[in-house]
């Protein structure tokens, strides 16, 4: 469990675009992670 201020474990995602970003190639930017149910999506 992380807690306020820990630094996020370094991960890989695919982007809405299909491009895979990793954390590590962003740090020092500010980043925004936003999950919801795949149920709420359209199609």
């Amino acid at each position: 469990m992380l807690n306020a201020g820990d630094t996020a474990p370094s991960f890989r995602l695919t982007s809405h675009e299909g491009k895979t970003v990793a954390l590590d190639d962003l740090r020092g930017k500010k980043v925004l992670l936003w999950f919801y149910p795949k149920a709420d999506t359209p199609g």
